[in-house]
């Protein structure tokens, strides 16, 4: 009997990984791969804006910058002032005139700011019509403000130049 004993204690039993520690491996694995993909899909920079369009280039000549009548030409107008937050907020406010003849969904603008000097120091892309601020119809006027509250101190201060980046025509 002892020697049935130490036969028995000799053997060994294969050895086994419990299902539950598979299942959590499995979890771990997928989920540091899941966070390395989205890590990796968060540095890339978003594509670029599209182009303006032939048709929007050629309408170009009939967006205005006017008067809040409609009547005369006026720049839009800038003024800085102080937030809640003591942050530094830009606003420009203005006027666009559709002398054209057809409907407007959106008109986007880059907004270039330089430094004394001519340094580009912030270009962001604004609309100043859009579907959620309503179309712009042929012959009418609409005000629009824009505000920024992260223009780098470098700034000259001078009012930013503005570039028409966007046109959407209404179908």
């Amino acid at each position: 009997m002892a020697a049935n004993n130490a036969a028995g204690a000799q053997r060994k039993e294969p050895f086994t990984i419990p299902p539950v520690a598979i299942v959590i491996g499995l979890a771990l694995v997928a989920g540091v791969a899941g966070v390395l993909w989205l890590n990796h899909a968060a540095s890339q920079p978003p594509p670029p804006p599209p182009p303006l369009t032939g048709a929007a280039k050629a309408y170009l000549p009939y967006l205005k910058f006017v008067s809040a009548d409609g009547k005369t030409p006026e720049s839009p107008k800038m003024e800085a002032h102080e937030s809640y937050l003591k942050q530094s907020v830009v606003e420009i406010t203005g006027n666009i005139q559709n002398t054209g003849n057809r409907v407007l969904e959106t008109v986007e603008i880059n907004w270039v700011f330089q430094d004394p000097y001519g340094h580009v120091v912030l270009r962001e892309r604004a609309p100043i019509v859009s579907k959620k601020m309503g179309k712009l119809a042929p012959g009418e006027t609409k005000p629009f403000r824009v505000a920024f509250d992260n223009v780098p101190e470098a700034w000259n201060q001078a009012m930013p130049q503005m570039v028409i980046a966007g046109i959407g025509f209404a179908m």
